[in-house]
Parts: C-alpha cells; sequence; structure tokens
C-alpha cells in the first residue's frame, strides 16, 4: 500500500506490506476502537521507540487507515516534542547540547497535558522547527483516540514511570541498533550534513539515546519489531 500522509505539515510517501497492513495494523485499530468504546471517553495511546523507528510516519498512517473506515472513530498524532524545555532553560542549565535526553523534556509539563486530556476540551503544545522551541496550545485535541508518540514514554526512571497510569494502552518498537544508526546517519546526511559530520552527531547524540530506549524502556502491551525493509511485527 503507498500513501501519501501529512506529518509536520509536510506531505510525505510511504510504503507499507498489505500483507502487514491486513495482519497488524488493522487489527490493532479495531483492538484500541473497542475499547475506547467499553471505556465511552477519549482512549489515549503511548506509542514509544527509539530514534529511528519511523514512530511520526506510523501513527500517520494509522489516521490515515482510521480516516478511510467509517467503523473506526479517528485518531490524532500527539507528538512529544512539544514538551521541550525552552531554550532558554536548556542553555540556563547547559543542555542545550543534550537535546531529545530526558532531561531535556519538561515531565511534569507532560504530565498536565496527559490528565487535561480527560477534559471535553484540551490542547497540545507543538515543536516548531523553525523557532526550535515549543508553540503552547497550537494542537486542538478532538478525536476519541490519540497516539502520544516519543522516545522516553515508557522510559524504566520514577518521573517517567508516573505516566503509565495515564495511558490506557502502551505500544513499543525494537530494532536492531545497526540497522537505526544507518537510518538515522542517512536523514542527518539527506538533511544536508557530510557523511562524517552525521556519524559524529550520531555518536554523540542519537546513538545514546537509541541504546537507552531500548535498554531501558518498560515493557508495553503490544511489542513490534521494525526489520530491515522497515516493516513492523509483532515480537
Amino acid at each position: 500500500m503507498n500513501v501519501t500522509l501529512i506529518i509536520n505539515g509536510l506531505e510525505t510517501h510511504a510504503h507499507f506490506n498489505d500483507e502487514e497492513v491486513d495482519a497488524l495494523h488493522k487489527p490493532l485499530l479495531k483492538q484500541l476502537a473497542e475499547k475506547q468504546k467499553r471505556l465511552s471517553r477519549r482512549l489515549v495511546v503511548f506509542l514509544a521507540a527509539p530514534p529511528g523507528t519511523g514512530k511520526s510516519t506510523l501513527v500517520a498512517f494509522w489516521e490515515y487507515l482510521s480516516a478511510q473506515d467509517s467503523v473506526l472513530p479517528a485518531i490524532q498524532a500527539l507528538p512529544m516534542d512539544g514538551f521541550h524545555h525552552y531554550n532558554d532553560y536548556l542553555q540556563a542549565f547547559n543542555l542545550k547540547q543534550h537535546k531529545g535526553a530526558p532531561q531535556t523534556f519538561n515531565v511534569q509539563k507532560l504530565t498536565d497535558a496527559l490528565r487535561d486530556l480527560h477534559k471535553p476540551e484540551s490542547h497540545w503544545p507543538q515543536y516548531d522547527r523553525n523557532l526550535h522551541d515549543p508553540v503552547e496550545n497550537a494542537i486542538t485535541v478532538t478525536a476519541p483516540i490519540v497516539v502520544v508518540e516519543g522516545n522516553w514514554l515508557l522510559l524504566n526512571q520514577p518521573e517517567w514511570q508516573a505516566l503509565r497510569e495515564l495511558c490506557d494502552y502502551s505500544v513499543f518498537i525494537s530494532a536492531a541498533p545497526d540497522m537505526l544508526s544507518e537510518r538515522l546517519i542517512g536523514r542527518k546526511v539527506r538533511g544536508g550534513l557530510t557523511r562524517e559530520q552525521a556519524e559524529a552527531f550520531f555518536q554523540a547524540t542519537d546513538g545514546p539515546n537509541v541504546l537507552r530506549v531500548l535498554e531501558n524502556s518498560q515493557p508495553a502491551d503490544m511489542q513490534l519489531h521494525m526489520d530491515d525493509q522497515g516493516g513492523y511485527h509483532r515480537s
């Protein structure tokens, strides 16, 4: 299945194996729909995974599939990037060079926003890639099912563990570190860095984050694995 998805306001072309769609994605969406119906309120799903596993593309695809099926409730992606501390804060505490690591996120703000998701009207911040800072209340939350996606949602660390009680269902994606390194380095090269610069960035930032997510995340309700071709299957 070839689809055109809107991610962060930009068109992205993606391909998903038809067999995978029928065996994994559609059944999962039906399962979430049934759970949401039983709860009779907004369903909050966590999608946690290391960098390079295509989280944003996957959630956008789930949004697309739900929109194509009149029986399924709408799904809305809520990225975690909007909970970065502001650059002024990061600069003051000498954290700017670690941006993206757990300590560069405002977990209390994320906790409050997750609680607000059960109010009839709630809003969510969005990370502005031009400002390189969050924009508050940029997203109006409307869907009966929301998928919060980020690296650290299931991190096995006290302040992050406390988020688990605010989640109704969790999904975690694992993948081979070597495969993720090539995907992440390739992404930086396509973004304009030299191979040497991209590899240096990976060693300093993405690489440690990949290993920390893979080695220090709590078990999820559904465990997925990303294969070398970028496909997903239950692990």
